[in-house]
């Protein structure tokens, strides 16, 4: 099974991969909470960017409204536990199985009546702004006032109820941003991975091929929903509250499709190469201005577009594909994967 998720993988690829494992293993032993917490925000921005990297980078639809699964995941996991106690890991099949209905009926209007491009983008932001609105009224979750989870204790672990310190979030998602990164890796190789590359590249050439282009790319979108879904049970169970104006704004939006874009779109290691740029960046930045006393509202956002703006001008395909030429690691599988 390892054999096949890692098959076409370069030999110094595997190796690196293997040394940064084991960094991101070890570093929560020898750096402060703060900094744990900072790592946890890589991998779980790397997770989303790899989520959203699917629907966008392997097939080639553009989706701006993808905090609407985050929210949705993040609500029906938390709302299971708090009015049910249902444990988090049974309330996640909920919060996957909500997601990919909605991510199903987005993708139903978009593919069976013909929107795509720039219309499917503000058809994604649209359903984003519904379930921000109607979350907003929604009593059974406290609406607009926030919803709000129990914490008995941070020292404590419990992983069934997902309860515990920063160290047991973020060695979770290492776990999960590891099973995404081989998982991707496995369905870029796999038939519908190249009848997604097909359809992004040329959608008319794919059907004429007689690639059944609605299924795969529902297939797609459902799939990027579901999987979205499950950052958002983290999500909510690492921060405890959750407020529909913050969860489902487009700027939430946009924050989760960055990483992926400053990366590589369409590249495994993009996701969590501009994570990691955009994060540690913007953390770094907000502490030198901590230092000096400075405190500009919105700064982190302006630092945001500023990378943006220096990757679509020197970097059009994203950090990524220079960096891994210079490493050696740019043989192509089916695509750029790198």
């Amino acid at each position: 099974m390892i054999k096949l998720l890692l098959a076409g993988v370069p030999r110094t690829g595997l190796l690196m991969l293997a040394i940064l494992l084991a960094l991101f293993v070890a570093l929560p032993f020898f750096v402060s909470d703060y900094l744990v917490t900072v790592l946890f925000l890589i991998l779980y921005f790397a997770f989303v960017g790899q989520a959203w990297n699917i629907m966008m980078g392997f097939a080639g639809q553009l989706s701006l409204g993808h905090a609407l699964y985050v929210g949705l995941g993040a609500y029906a996991a938390a709302a299971l536990y708090v009015h049910f106690g249902i444990s988090p890991w049974i309330g996640l099949w909920a919060s996957m199985g909500i997601s990919a209905v909605a991510g199903a009926i987005i993708g139903f209007l978009a593919f069976r009546f013909g929107v795509g491009g720039v219309y499917f983008a503000i058809l994604t932001i649209a359903f984003a702004e519904f379930a921000r609105i109607g979350f907003d009224h929604f009593t059974w979750v406290d609406g607009s006032s926030g919803f709000f989870l129990p914490v008995a204790n941070y020292t404590e672990n419990d992983l069934w109820n997902l309860r515990g310190s920063t160290r047991m979030f973020y060695y979770l998602m290492l776990g999960m941003t590891v099973a995404a990164l081989l998982a991707c890796h496995a369905l870029l190789r796999s038939r519908a991975g190249y009848y997604w590359l097909a359809i992004r590249e040329s959608p008319e050439a794919a059907q004429a091929l007689g690639i059944n282009i609605f299924k795969y790319k529902m297939y797609a979108v459902v799939l990027s929903a579901a999987m979205t879904s499950l950052a958002g049970v983290i999500f909510a169970f690492f921060y405890n509250n959750l407020f529909p104006e913050q969860i489902f704004h487009i700027s939430r939006s946009i924050e989760l499709i960055l990483a992926p874009i400053i990366g590589g779109v369409g590249t495994l290691a993009g996701p969590l190469v501009g994570a990691f740029l955009l994060t540690a960046l913007a953390e770094g930045l907000r502490e030198v201005m901590l230092q000096l006393g400075v405190d500009v509202p919105g700064v982190k956002q302006v630092f945001y577009g500023i990378c943006l703006l220096l990757v679509v001008m020197f970097l059009p395909d994203g950090v990524w594909p220079p960096l891994s030429k210079l490493l050696g690691l740019d043989r192509k599988t089916p695509d750029r994967e790198g």
